[in-house]
């Protein structure tokens, strides 16, 4: 019952890896580069050497669920954007679907449903979003979709909110909590074919994603 984390070397992938293996729950780690091996060894993180943009069929060897937290980041271009956020998480929900995997776990974007409401440099990267998305609803894969919204450094409070009516119109949640969400997630497998908006809040994690 093994989760692949695909982006797990990114600022949610590695808060997510850690607090799972602190509980026991069975990962593995896909990392682009072994020079990327190091942090997750120290911590007894079973990793996998594979690239998201060449073959990575391999990775998904043993796994039963894929989490996909991969982000070509703010900095890069709209060429990696495209095979990140676009072509790299289509193709990993194909190859989740030819494995027979029971679940995939999508982090998207709370603007990812909306690309045009989004500031003009991040609308590339949002129509990226919106359209695995739609790929994935559309696979039959049993999948839950999360969109956060403006992530944030802040520490983790493990409390949470499902709209903007609930935060007042705020629209941030920090990188750690949206960490101990996918750890809710990847651990309640009876949630399928379930989308979740995430703002930091006031109500419990198993209060919003019940």
């Amino acid at each position: 019952m093994t989760t692949l984390v695909i982006g797990a070397n990114g600022q949610i992938g590695r808060q997510f890896c850690a607090l799972a293996v602190e509980v026991g729950e069975p990962i593995r780690a896909m990392l682009r580069s072994p020079k990327q091996r190091p942090w997750f060894e120290e911590r007894g993180i079973d990793t996998v050497i594979a690239d998201l943009e060449g073959d990575f069929a391999h990775a998904l060897d043993g796994c039963d669920q894929l989490l996909f937290t991969a982000g070509s980041g703010p900095h890069t271009g709209a060429d990696k954007t495209l095979l990140i956020d676009l072509y790299g998480a289509i193709r990993s929900v194909e190859a989740a679907r030819e494995r027979g995997l029971s679940r995939y776990l999508m982090v998207s974007a709370m603007r990812a449903d909306d690309p045009q409401a989004a500031p003009e440099a991040l609308r590339p990267y949002m129509a990226a979003k919106f359209a695995a998305d739609a790929y994935l609803r559309a696979s039959g894969l049993p999948q839950v979709i999360l969109k956060p919204g403006r992530l944030t450094d802040e520490p983790a409070t493990q409390r949470v909110a499902a709209s903007l009516e609930e935060t007042g119109g705020e629209n941030t949640i920090s990188r750690a909590n949206v960490a101990h969400v996918l750890l809710h997630l990847v651990q309640a497998r009876q949630l399928v074919d379930r989308e979740f908006v995430l703002l930091d809040g006031r109500r419990t994690l198993a209060e919003v994603l019940a």
